[in-house]
């Protein structure tokens, strides 16, 4: 496998795998018998990995995500993170919904839903403090603390509710579709939100996402899912160069080249 060059301190493909999935399989029970959704599912994510879930509408993707983050059982196989079986929510995760205007609380500001999650960890109030604070200004939202959700933007909105899952302080970050409801400006800002927060907390996070550009832009790999029941039909490398730019690492070739192999595997699984 080609190595992934990062600005961490070493590459991603050498450092200690934080997510690990193994012949996970999920079936819905119904009037009619067992229904399965996702057959002999297997993967990892390393330490400070950024890896995008693809495959067509329905294949499953969501209710993989619900899965790793402990919301519903896996029928058979197993996740783990740092070694430790999934078999409910994890304290090392955090998980990114799409629709960020139901995951904040209208009522509460800006700092006290950042601060909702930490409530659990019993953090002295000093440490919550620094942890909203240092969240907000990571995501470019420092002066917005004292405001309320519905004074936001939609762009602004999600910015806050990936400060929430930073202020966690999570080893793994799940991200379903977090950028589909915003305009496309907004969408490559948060996007490049997302790279500089990788950076900068050095979590591993996994994003489910439908838009293809967007797998490759963000990935170090991008995982594709086709068939039916959802398996795996290929883990693709993507090893540009870090920092990546919204202008320059689309206009590669290989942007265009690998663009090209996951919509028509996409399009093949569809």
């Amino acid at each position: 496998m080609t190595h992934i060059h990062t600005s961490t301190t070493a590459p991603v493909i050498d450092r200690p795998v934080r997510l690990e999935v193994s012949a996970l399989k999920k079936s819905y029970t119904t009037k009619k018998g067992d229904v399965p959704v996702i057959e002999d599912l297997t993967f990892d994510l390393r330490q400070g990995e950024i890896a995008c879930i693809v495959g067509p509408s329905g294949i499953g993707k969501t209710t993989l995500l619900k899965c790793l983050a402990g919301l519903q059982p896996i029928t058979s196989g197993q996740a783990m993170i740092d070694g430790n079986v999934i078999d409910g929510p994890p304290e090392e995760l955090a998980l990114v919904f799409q629709e960020y205007t139901r995951s904040l609380m209208p009522w509460l500001s800006v700092e006290h839903n950042v601060k909702l999650p930490l409530k659990h960890l019993h953090l002295p109030a000093e440490e919550r403090r620094q942890r909203v604070t240092s969240s907000l200004e990571a995501v470019g939202m420092g002066d917005a603390a004292q405001k309320y959700p519905w004074q936001l933007s939609g762009g602004m909105q999600q910015r806050v509710a990936i400060a929430r899952a930073v202020a966690y302080r999570p080893e793994v970050l799940i991200m379903d579709e977090p950028f589909a409801s915003v305009d496309a400006q907004t969408r490559f800002e948060l996007e490049d939100l997302c790279l500089r927060i990788r950076e900068q907390f050095d979590m591993t996070i996994l994003v489910v996402t439908h838009d293809i550009d967007e797998s490759v832009y963000l990935s170090n790999r991008v995982i594709v899912l086709g068939q039916r029941p959802a398996k795996v039909t290929e883990i693709i490398t993507v090893d540009f160069e870090q920092p990546r730019d919204q202008l320059t690492t689309r206009a590669l070739p290989q942007f265009a080249e690998l663009r090209s192999k996951v919509f028509e595997l996409i399009r093949k699984a569809g």
